[in-house]
Parts: C-alpha cells; sequence; structure tokens
C-alpha cells in the first residue's frame, strides 16, 4: 500500500474542522427566538419536488393533490431565520382553486405552519399564504407570504419539481404558549 506524503495528512487534519464549522448554524440563526416585536419582511426562493395525482372530472375541469418537499431559503436583514425545508399539501381544482397547508421546520426543528390559497398552481397564479402559528421560536406567528409556482419538471408517474417565483412576505411573532391548552384560557 502507499503511503499518503506528509503534506495531504497535515491538510487533511487542518481541514476537518474548518468543514465541521461550515456545516455549523451561522450566527444569524444560532441565537433565540427572532424579535417578538416588529414585523419581519423578506424575500426568498422555495425549490421542491413530489407527487401530484390528477382528477379528470369531466370537460376541462381537473383536481390535483400534490405533496411536496424541499428546501427554503429567506433573505432579508429581517427575515426570521435562514435555512428551512419546506412542505405542503395541497388540492387544487381547476374550477375552485387552490386550498393547502404548510410547514417551514428550520434547523432546530422550530416550526411555521401556513395555510395556502390561490388561483391554483398553473403558470401565472399566485398563491398566497397565511401564517397560522409555529412552535418554539415561532410560537404565535402570524403574516403572509406570496409567490407564483413554476413547474420545472412534470412527469407522466406524477412526480413533479417546481420552484416558487417572487416569495415574498411579512411576519410577526405572539408569544409562546405556556402549560395544557385549558389552563391558557384561564385568567
Amino acid at each position: 500500500m502507499r503511503q499518503m506524503p506528509h503534506v495531504l495528512i497535515l491538510a487533511a487534519a487542518l481541514a476537518g474542522p474548518l468543514v465541521l464549522a461550515a456545516c455549523g448554524p451561522s450566527p444569524e440563526t444560532s441565537g433565540g427566538r427572532p424579535e417578538a416585536a416588529g414585523w419581519h419582511q423578506f424575500a426568498g426562493s422555495w425549490n421542491a419536488a413530489g407527487s401530484r395525482h390528477i382528477l379528470s372530472l369531466g370537460g376541462d375541469r381537473r383536481a390535483a393533490l400534490l405533496d411536496l418537499r424541499g428546501t427554503l431559503l429567506l433573505a432579508g436583514p429581517s427575515r426570521p431565520g435562514v435555512g428551512f425545508r419546506g412542505e405542503a399539501i395541497a388540492l387544487n381544482d381547476t374550477a375552485t382553486g387552490l386550498m393547502g397547508r404548510a410547514v417551514w421546520t428550520d434547523e432546530r426543528g422550530d416550526q411555521v405552519f401556513s395555510e395556502l390559497s390561490g388561483q391554483g398552481a398553473a403558470a401565472g397564479n399566485k398563491i398566497m399564504g397565511t401564517f397560522m402559528g409555529g412552535t418554539g421560536r415561532y410560537a404565535g406567528a402570524s403574516g403572509s407570504y406570496e409567490f407564483t409556482w413554476q413547474y420545472v419538471l412534470e412527469a407522466e408517474d406524477g412526480t413533479v419539481q417546481g420552484r416558487a417565483v417572487g416569495l415574498k412576505g411579512r411576519v410577526q411573532f405572539g408569544q409562546p404558549a405556556t402549560g395544557s391548552p385549558a389552563e391558557q384560557g384561564k385568567p
């Protein structure tokens, strides 16, 4: 077996801690709860893949079930976080529009929940998200966001990939809930 030169061994030993440091959370997201007061403006990107099951409802009317998962990255000086795992499920009816739910999960496992609605998931249709709470540092989340969904891949087996174009919004946070739901209603 050929021996590795000492220079390569030294380089590998020095690179290990640098790689581990680069993989850790950024200073902006390693803190606690985002500022509780005020609005957090953000813009970003959401790339997702998953499945779509389509039912023909006669004529040009169709209904589709969407199940998508992907990466959500936010930008802006007051963004609530940098990176999230974004998951969404939705029912899109060409006659009545889109209705769905989304969950954004950060690197600590804290989540933000939202309702989705819109004209549909066809090209050019705007989708609105309304925050409806969260866990951990995102407890009490309220606000909204919007984007236009663009399919990048649509396979015959129902596999889809796409992205949110023009994702932007704002969110604010309430006080985290403490105790059981019954205790929270008591003065």
